[in-house]
């Protein structure tokens, strides 16, 4: 492994985070990431929307989900989505029959994990100061 001061080309910031799903849910995907989470619904360029999955992008938020032929889905892995409101969206969740869980507190924040249509695990975070 090399020392910080080695490296030549430093990371920034994460671009986008991908997800995997199984083919042929694209309507699941957009139903939940546009429809729950409020994600706008993007288009893929041309030469790869062949590939099938669905982009999703606000600002800086990036989630790209893509087909995986061999899909298991993210059970521990997961991205982290800092929101405003948690308490109106896990609602929005319930209703929408997705599941929502609790996990141990974490000093500053309000958390809580869903997962999307195809059990990928999606943490919601919200600062509590």
């Amino acid at each position: 492994m090399l020392a910080r001061d080695h490296c030549r080309v430093p990371l920034r910031r994460i671009n986008h985070v991908q997800l995997a799903m199984p083919a042929g849910r694209e309507s699941d995907a957009v139903a939940f990431y546009e429809g729950l989470l409020g994600i706008p619904h993007v288009p893929k360029p041309e030469h790869l929307a062949r590939r099938g999955g669905c982009w999703f992008e606000k600002g800086d938020l990036k989630v790209h989900v893509g087909v995986d032929s061999d899909f298991v889905p993210a059970r521990k892995a997961h991205p982290a989505f800092e929101v405003q409101g948690l308490g109106e969206l896990e609602a929005r969740l319930r209703g929408a029959g997705a599941p929502v869980k609790d996990d141990e507190p974490l000093e500053g924040w309000q958390r809580i994990y869903t997962e999307d249509p195809f059990g990928n695990r999606i943490e919601l975070m919200e600062p509590t100061g």
